[in-house]
């Protein structure tokens, strides 16, 4: 018998791509999700729509024997409540997806394993993740769900990366030459993984015994890029050269406190991620696409999605008084 998987989610940034390397796998795949998106599902997957905020759809699901549920669209503590109500003794292993923004911040090394304490003061996102985490791993160790952990860094399929705001306004602003705001003097090193490199690992925790009651990264191993390489690789997958303007985070955070969490919780510090734990557990990987690749691609998808985005005045505005101001400065 086939292992039967269930995806909540399932066509998104990153369980797009591991929804069709379960059913690559042989995995009899079903997706809930609210049917809104135009990404194409695998010949043969099972797609249930539904809101997660309806609760009759989503009990429903309680109903049905899963050998793996794979959560990816839980942001608070009351929806992984209701998993471990719905889902206990109804699945083999509740997979949640969590986040690596979640480890400390700053970092107290560069090398990044599971151990790192979860502990980020600047981004109630990751914090909540972390709370998430926690009450998970005590279902799981009270014998209530059995609970794996997933936490992706920055992970991409059809989006571009950024800093601070979305990648699609760091695409427009390249292709209508205005400046590009990168924290700190661009060296700082960031991991980006693509779905499709993700996608491998995750699927070989599935129905592992030795997954359960553990927490794992699923990154490139030991490989970053500084963010001026990452941009100047977006502008040759666009066909420009980007202006990048210099700020120093902590400037950009004065100008808006909520792009502490992205940043100082998240993108401004230099780390790399060993991901010899999954790779123990799941069998070795490697990281095939490479950044010129993965930016080729989101161009690619951008170009398809350009006709229907709608640039924010006020955002573009402050991005461009923040560059003429650095500038002035002689700090851009």
């Amino acid at each position: 018998m086939p292992m039967r998987v269930l995806y909540i989610g399932g066509t998104g940034e990153i369980s797009t791509a591991c929804v069709w390397r379960s059913v690559e796998a042989g995995h009899d795949v079903t997706v809930f999700n609210r049917g809104r998106t135009e990404e194409p599902l695998p010949p043969g997957v099972r797609q249930i729509t539904g809101d997660l905020k309806d609760e009759a759809a989503y009990a429903a699901l309680g109903a049905e024997r899963f050998d793996a549920v794979c959560q990816f669209l839980a942001y608070d503590l009351a929806t992984v409540r209701r998993d471990a109500e719905v889902f206990a003794g109804r699945c083999g292993q509740y997979v949640f997806i969590s986040t690596a923004s979640a480890y400390q911040k700053p970092p107290t090394r560069v090398v990044i394993t599971e151990d790192v304490p979860l502990e980020n003061p600047f981004w109630p996102y990751s914090r909540t993740k972390a709370e998430m985490e926690a009450f998970l791993m005590r279902q799981h160790a009270d014998g209530h769900l059995p609970v794996t952990t997933v936490r992706p860094s920055h992970t991409i399929r059809t989006r571009f990366p950024g800093g601070i705001g979305r990648g699609d306004d760091w695409a427009w602003r390249m292709l209508h030459g205005r400046p590009i705001l990168v924290h700190g003097d661009g060296t700082a090193l960031w991991t980006l993984t693509h779905s499709d490199d993700f996608a491998g690992p995750f699927v070989g925790l599935l129905g592992n015994p030795k997954a359960l009651g553990e927490a794992f990264h699923i990154t490139r191993h030991m490989e970053s890029y500084p963010w001026d390489a990452i941009f100047q690789a977006m502008g040759r997958a666009l066909g420009v050269e980007p202006r990048l303007a210099h700020v120093p985070t902590n400037t950009l955070v004065r100008y808006n406190p909520e792009w502490a969490g992205p940043l100082l919780g998240d993108k401004t510090w230099s780390v790399l991620f060993d991901n010899s734990k999954v790779a123990r557990v799941a069998g070795r990987f490697e990281c095939r696409v490479s950044l010129d690749e993965a930016m080729r691609r989101s161009a690619e998808r951008y170009r398809r999605r350009v006709v229907a985005y709608q640039p924010d005045g006020r955002l573009h505005a402050l991005f461009d008084r923040i560059a003429t101001e650095q500038e002035t400065l002689g700090c851009a």
